[in-house]
């Protein structure tokens, strides 16, 4: 008989990569959902239970007496449905956030300020942190692991991909679209933020199943095994769909329009990294990073976001280009005589393992 799996959720951007990971194991499986969502891409031989995965007492009318060999947790109230499970399964799994590190998205909460850089799970968690939100998303892995000792928390960072609820690609694909060349950046674009593709988050979750001695009591940072930095992201989404994009640098302070695209208001990095999840779990993405961007990039060009949609607005970007251009005009006016200056000043300096160079270089300052 085979072993027995439940997903709650399921039809997300990495809902159905978990669902058909496990079918591949020879699970029997099963999902709960509201129903709201479904998902082609599911096959009909899976039964799917239609119940509100935020309130337990709906989840236990629809389960009854069920028992699974795996639980994963992937949507619903996780505070809640992790007591619940207690005795009702023999693996749980449960899917968080990389919220939970205290400083990702208030970095002048750590000194210096910002995350450093990688972020490892065993950073400090935001047990203390002006967000209440935050503080809950702790609180919610402690009450997985009280119930269940033995359980996997698997952090997710930003999700990519087909049916993603907040696409920051859009941003840059409605533009491309629109046929807008002109697209600011932060700080150079140089800021790191992990990010997983719905798939290769799929296929993170399902090793937990292949290995789950040790699986057992840990958490693991979900990420592509490459992080590409904002402005190599848009790069490659102008490459996938055959363009050319002027990308103008702007100091932070000045950026406002690339703040969208960074979701957040600082160019602090967001670099949570998988080396636990490739060490212990032999995680190795499905699709390499590069190609998932590109990808992404034409579902999002073959199935646009209505415009002006709840999606579209859930991105806080205006679409204002005047605004955009009148910004980089002004930036530009202002630093012409600065720039003279600059490309005047040689301060001498040459790398020493550059093509040509003569090696380490004596330079006297000047008093």
């Amino acid at each position: 008989m085979a072993d027995t799996a439940l997903v709650i959720g399921g039809t997300g951007p990495t809902g159905p990569s978990v669902v058909s990971g496990l079918l591949e194991r020879g699970y029997d499986t099963k999902i709960l959902h509201t129903g709201r969502h479904e998902v082609d891409t599911i096959p009909s031989s899976v039964e799917h239970i239609h119940t509100n995965p935020f309130r337990v007492a709906e989840v236990e009318a629809a389960l009854g007496s069920a028992t699974f060999d795996i639980v994963y947790a992937m949507y619903g109230r996780l505070r809640d449905l992790a007591p619940y499970f207690v005795g009702r399964c023999g693996q749980f799994v449960a899917v968080g956030g990389v919220p939970v590190y205290k400083g990702l998205a208030e970095p002048h909460l750590l000194w210096p300020p910002g995350l450093l850089a990688p972020v490892r799970e065993t950073a400090e968690r935001a047990v203390d942190h002006p967000n209440e939100a935050v503080v809950k998303m702790v609180a919610t892995e402690n009450t997985v692991f009280e119930h269940h000792p033995d359980a996997t928390m698997f952090r997710y960072p930003l999700i990519y991909g087909p049916r993603q609820i907040a696409p920051r690609e859009w941003l840059v694909v409605r533009r491309i679209i629109d046929g807008r060349r002109r697209v600011i950046v932060a700080d150079g674009g140089l800021t790191l933020r992990a990010a997983a593709f719905g798939p290769n988050a799929g296929h993170a979750l399902c090793l937990a199943a292949d290995h789950p001695a040790a699986a057992a009591g840990k958490a693991f940072n979900v990420s592509d095994e490459h992080v590409l930095t904002a402005r190599q992201t848009i790069e490659v989404i102008a490459s996938a769909l055959g363009v050319e994009l002027d990308i103008v640098s702007l100091p932070a302070e000045l950026a406002t329009p690339a703040r969208p695209f960074l979701n957040v208001e600082h160019t602090q990095h967001q670099m949570s990294i998988p080396d636990r999840l490739m060490a212990e779990l032999s995680y190795r993405d499905v699709v390499p990073s590069v190609e998932a961007i590109g990808r992404t990039a034409r579902y999002l060009f073959d199935n646009p976001i209505e415009r002006g949609s709840d999606t579209e607005m859930r991105l806080q970007d205006p679409f204002d280009y005047e605004a955009e251009d009148a910004i980089i005009g002004a930036y530009q006016s202002a630093v012409g005589a600065a720039a003279e200056r600059a490309a005047a000043f040689d301060p001498d300096f040459r790398y020493p393992y550059a093509p040509g160079s003569d090696g380490w270089r004596l330079v006297a300052a000047k008093n």
